[in-house]
């Protein structure tokens, strides 16, 4: 059994994964097939959103496909540039079939965080996620 730390640091290293192929495998080791990541966008999309007349305060991305564009975008956007790093602070902790956590996005050049957020993901029976709700902006 994976404990929440592992699983934790697992999840953050997915985000600063390089390769395509293990970015999918990754992906499908972490995630059940029918999985849903729930973002908590921040202010600024939900002000945007709310200006062109949505009134959801939520995104989401589901299934594999899903989730690999998503994880590859966030990957291209921050990671690849050489910029930052994802990782995931020392205070996972399971409830149950739940897991919490908070994550960093880091220079990777050394020095404070710029960005982070609160993860929590609900396992399957398989130990697999089911469902991420993601709160980033911590």
């Amino acid at each position: 059994m994976t404990t929440a730390q592992q699983l934790a640091d697992r999840y953050a290293a997915l985000w600063t994964e390089a390769d395509p192929g293990r970015r999918r495998k990754a992906i499908e080791e972490l995630w059940g097939e029918d999985a849903v990541h729930v973002l908590h966008p921040p202010v600024e999309i939900r002000e945007v959103a709310a200006r062109v007349g949505f009134d959801e305060s939520t995104l989401e991305a589901r299934g594999y496909h899903a989730l690999e564009v998503r994880v590859s975008r966030a990957h291209e956007e921050f990671v690849a540039p050489g910029e930052f790093t994802f990782r995931a602070r020392q205070d996972a902790v399971r409830l149950k079939n739940v897991v919490k956590f908070t994550w960093e996005m880091v220079p990777t050049s050394g020095g404070e965080p710029v960005g982070g957020g609160l993860e929590f993901v609900v396992l399957g029976i398989d130990g697999r996620i089911t469902a991420d709700y993601q709160f980033p902006g911590l």
